[in-house]
């Protein structure tokens, strides 16, 4: 048998890939557990308009009752419509007008979970039926927490029912590894809706910069990452902008080109490859999936830290990105744009779907579009007669 020494590598199966910070359903997720259902789906009825329309928020629960009534139901030849379920209909969608309804049989492991709530930027989970990683505890008599102990996994919050004054000694003994989350009344729908903005605050993803240098520069017929407006190429000179910002900046490039990256600046080749400025970007989502990415074209020589300063200054992290409106277009625009983590998933649904602009993207997302400051500063400049206006206007 052969000694540790002379014995080959360990087999790697699986590519070693950075994984989004995911819980049950979603990057925050709360569960709210020890009331009866009534009650907890009556807090969330109560906080829904004190979070909404900053965060975006989804609820979940279990519908025993309809569970029962489907079992009891009329036989299939006496039903006018296939029932998903019941017939061998597998999925059925619904425009409800106000909102869609998607039934299906499929099961909800916790990738589907995470799949069908990737648009929302909080979950809401009745704890009593289902787990999340973080969790709201009820004080009340008519729901025991003794036999839910293996649930508090990672309590960020007390409330007390009405009449309650006390912590329950199962609780405060099962909690006295850690400091003693706060305490408020269940009847403090401000304040627990405040708690919950905070809590979400203090999750922000970290923003990391990456400029975007790895295209071909067909029409300029010279590479305009190399190009100097400002003393410096663009690539520095961008990432000099960046860098005030970010905790730390990249900058994105075809694996060619990785040598030719001016020192003291991080290469990012891309892994993607051939897709254009998607491909940077979902290389760098790659990267670090669980960083929010301020990205920039190398191209905007007219760029200065007055729209820099807006856009994160007003960046939405309960949306899936921020973005600016495009003086020319009036849509987006992709490649002066603050992505958060969830638009990972999004940007490779629409590459699976055969779409490769990241415009199309945020068109079809729900993000936070701002109208530009100065909208002159998102000017491209692509072709050698841009370049020499760009230049004479630049001194």
């Amino acid at each position: 048998m052969p000694t540790s020494e002379n014995q080959s590598p360990k087999h790697r199966k699986h590519a070693a890939l950075a994984r989004p910070d995911l819980g049950e359903f979603g990057r925050h997720e709360l569960a709210i557990l020890g009331a009866p259902c009534g009650d907890i789906q009556a807090l969330v009825a109560r906080l829904l308009p004190l979070l909404a329309p900053a965060l975006r928020v989804a609820y979940v629960d279990a519908d025993h009752a309809a569970g029962d009534a489907a079992a009891a139901a009329t036989p299939a030849a006496a039903r006018p419509v296939p029932q998903v379920g019941a017939d061998a209909l597998a999925a059925e969608l619904v425009d409800k007008i106000t909102y869609r309804q998607l039934n299906t049989t499929r099961g909800l492991d916790r990738f589907a979970q995470t799949e069908l709530l990737a648009h929302e930027s909080l979950v809401l989970v009745n704890g009593n039926h289902f787990r999340a990683r973080q969790q709201v505890v009820i004080v009340d008599p008519r729901k025991p927490l003794d036999k839910k102990l293996d649930r508090l996994t990672d309590v960020r919050l007390i409330l007390l029912a009405e009449g309650q004054a006390e912590l329950p000694a199962v609780l405060t003994a099962h909690l006295a590894a850690a400091p003693l989350p706060p305490v408020l009344s269940l009847a403090d729908t401000a304040g627990i809706a405040a708690f919950i903005r905070q809590w979400y605050a203090a999750a922000l993803p970290v923003l990391k910069g990456l400029v975007l240098a790895g295209g071909r520069s067909e029409r300029m017929q010279t590479d305009k990452a190399r190009l100097r407006y400002h003393g410096l190429d663009q690539r520095e000179h961008t990432a000099g902008l960046l860098a005030p910002y970010c905790a730390e900046v990249y900058v994105s490039c075809r694996p060619d080109q990785v040598e030719d990256v001016p020192v003291g600046l991080k290469a990012l080749p891309d892994t993607f490859l051939g897709l254009g400025p998607l491909g940077g970007l979902l290389s760098a989502l790659q990267h670090d999936p669980n960083a929010a990415w301020l990205v920039l074209a190398c191209d905007l020589p007219f760029l200065t830290t007055t729209t820099l300063d807006y856009l994160v200054q007003l960046r939405q992290p309960g949306r899936l990105a921020t973005a600016l409106r495009s003086p020319v277009s009036d849509f987006p625009e992709p490649l002066v744009t603050i992505w958060e983590p969830r638009s990972y998933g999004q940007l490779l649904r629409f590459l699976g779907l055969g779409y490769s602009c990241p415009r199309k993207a945020l068109i079809n997302s729900d993000i936070a579009l701002l109208s530009a400051p100065e909208p002159a500063e998102l000017r491209n400049v692509n072709t050698p007669e841009e370049r020499a206006a760009a230049e004479q206007e630049l001194g």
